[in-house]
């Protein structure tokens, strides 16, 4: 029998009793309860997103994250079309291995996966290659807890002409995005980040405009981006293929919780109280933050190893049993670990976390 732990992952997380209890309800994807259930929340992603629905639209996709970043880059990018992608880190890395297997032309500009993405960076590439049609990168890449400056970029890509892709899987929710003025096309996030809710499908904030225009270009059945949207607009909310009703169920629960708490802003200051007590308290330990402070996201945290010796293996297995689950490191220069800072977590658990990191340690 496996204890109950506290997740300090970027994702799955630990969600509140009323997102489980959610779960707690057999719905038929037919029903029109249910369809109202998916309309609602796709409503009020527009509102997070702070688009209009004249402008925008909210398209859910069955499957994690990775299900809706590749349902964008298999289904909106011709065979005549050129990807730039922007890359400090395994999930911009994942989005080449994406355009590989589709056989789209790309072009990857790679960063140290310790240093952001740089608008001086994108620029020279976009004046070495003039052929770029699409562009995409990672807004939080958590293989180092790197936040990258979309705010800085995007807006000078789409001056270009240039379709944008932002991968928002592990921001949305927890960090404002400026999705209109950032002029994102398309940002792509999932049921079981920054929203709290539990893992089972991925979303996709889309231009209506951009989305529109891409009919007939999926390389896929079951990713086809527009069918669904086209699907869901004609028949109120309807999945094409079966979805995970449960997991909805509970992203609609868990989208009350967020508006409770006082929305993005709300819980972006809680996530980044959470961030700063955990670095302050971990140096104070030993232990040095991999990111420079200003990159450094609130969503998770990557630490460097204190000695050369360190057994990571054998310190998550002692945090465990006291009662937290903390991830490996996931990069190849310094050996590190990481320690998530969202979901259901507050001040008192980083306390807690802390104290049991001390007392492992002395």
């Amino acid at each position: 029998m496996v204890e109950k732990y506290l997740l300090l992952t970027p994702g799955p997380l630990t969600t509140s009793e009323k997102v489980k209890q959610a779960m707690d309800f057999d719905y038929c994807t037919w029903d029109d309860d249910y369809k109202k259930i998916t309309q609602s929340f796709r409503h009020s992603l527009l509102e997070l997103a702070e688009v209009k629905e004249d402008e925008y639209t909210a398209v859910p996709i069955q499957g994690s994250g990775t299900y809706g970043v590749e349902s964008v880059i298999s289904s909106t990018i011709s065979d005549d079309d050129t990807l730039l992608i922007a890359i400090n880190g395994a999930y911009g890395q994942r989005i080449s291995e994406m355009a590989d297997v589709y056989g789209i032309n790309h072009v990857d500009l790679v960063v140290d996966e310790r240093e952001p993405i740089t608008l001086e960076a994108v620029t020279e590439y976009l004046d070495k290659y003039p052929d770029i049609t699409h562009f995409a990168m990672i807004h939080c890449e958590t293989t180092t807890g790197i936040l990258n400056p979309i705010e800085d970029i995007i807006p000078y890509v789409k001056e270009h002409g240039i379709v944008t892709i932002v991968d928002a899987m592990s921001s949305f929710g927890g960090i404002p995005i400026d999705v209109k003025n950032d002029k994102i096309d398309y940002l792509i996030s999932s049921s079981n980040k920054c929203i709290q809710g539990v893992p089972g499908f991925s979303f996709v904030i889309a231009r209506k405009e951009s989305l529109e225009s891409t009919k007939g270009m999926a390389r896929t059945l079951s990713l086809d981006l527009y069918s669904q949207y086209i699907e869901m607009e004609r028949n109120n909310g309807k999945w094409r293929f079966t979805s995970p009703t449960h997991v909805v169920h509970a992203f609609y629960e868990a989208l009350k919780e967020l508006n409770e708490e006082g929305g993005v802003k709300a819980r972006n200051q809680r996530y980044q109280a959470n961030q700063k007590h955990l670095a302050t308290g971990m140096e104070e330990l030993g232990f040095k933050v991999l990111i420079d402070e200003k990159w450094q996201s609130p969503i998770i945290t990557s630490f460097i190893y204190p000695t050369a010796d360190f057994d990571f293996h054998k310190f998550y297995q002692q945090l465990k049993s006291d009662g937290f689950v903390i991830y490996p490191g996931k990069i190849s220069h310094v050996p590190t670990f990481r320690i998530g800072n969202i979901g259901e977590v507050y001040d008192e658990d980083i306390t807690n976390l802390l104290q049991a990191i001390k007392e492992i340690i002395q």
